[in-house]
């Protein structure tokens, strides 16, 4: 089979991207958009959705937005038929929902470990489980799981979301051994440090015009000296989702301009 640039595009496909009202959720959806896609999204509020259908109809996006949970299954179950009601079997799933919560482990309570662990690593399995029965019968399927450089390294403060990130890794390179014969590829992106509004204060230049210590830190453990944009996983997440990935499958695509290929500056 010769090669052809067409094995980018989305044309007719589905895509759900799951909490992708704004940040990198949107990002990569207006990329898939882009590519030919029919965009589909939830988030866990009326207003977050209302919020998110504006910013895509200001892209130019015909987007659908739905109420739901990731993490309540019968709601996720609602929320696939709905869509297949009202635009068709989804072809593509972006797992990008998640949460982290910022604590040393040992002021963190069994509670909120368990929250994080439910939105970022039960919410992808439960969303992957509720798509795969149509991508079966389709004959075709794109899982891709919104992982983290937290899916292979540790760091304070972040125990749950480290934990929920590993598990996700896993669950991803499961998902395509279980699946690979339906002709289903499950792949992960793991973004490295992304400039958004939510870091803007850590990027944020010191009175005497230094960096933030934090930003100091990102650039000497980036071989790429920068942090990255959300215009960077928008490539990754088309090649990903498109006929040009059908023999990539397991994998985890880190975005992360080197940073785990490499040890750090000397001080």
């Amino acid at each position: 089979m010769s090669f052809s640039m067409d094995s980018f595009k989305l044309d007719g496909k589905i895509a759900l991207v799951t909490g992708a009202s704004y940040g990198i959720g949107f990002a990569i959806a207006s990329a898939l958009a882009d590519a030919g896609a029919t965009i589909v999204f939830n988030d866990r509020s009326q207003e977050s959705v209302e919020k998110g259908m504006a910013a895509y109809k200001e892209a130019g996006i015909k987007a659908y937005g739905y109420v739901a949970d990731v993490t309540n299954e019968a709601a996720v179950n609602d929320l696939v038929a709905k869509v297949k009601e009202d635009v068709g079997t989804i072809d593509i799933l972006v797992n990008n929902a998640g949460i982290i919560k910022r604590m040393p482990m040992m002021e963190m309570s069994a509670e909120d470990f368990r929250q994080v662990i439910d939105v970022d690593l039960n919410g992808p399995f439960i969303v992957a489980k509720a798509v795969l029965p149509g991508m079966i019968e389709k004959g075709h399927g794109k899982i891709i799981n919104i992982c983290s450089m937290m899916s292979e390294l540790g760091r304070e403060t972040v125990s749950g979301y480290a934990a929920a990130k590993g598990g996700l890794k896993m669950l991803t390179k499961n998902i395509c051994s279980e699946f690979g014969e339906a002709n289903i590829q499950c792949n992960g992106i793991g973004p490295g440090y992304i400039a958004t509004p939510q870091t803007a204060p850590l990027r944020e230049k010191q009175a005497d015009g230094s960096r933030h210590p934090f930003d100091q830190f990102i650039i000497a453990k980036t071989p790429a000296a920068r942090w990255g944009e959300s215009a960077d996983l928008q490539g990754p997440a088309v090649f990903l989702a498109s006929p040009a990935s059908d023999f990539v499958n397991g994998h985890i695509l880190y975005v992360d301009g080197g940073i785990l290929a490499y040890i750090g500056k000397q001080p």
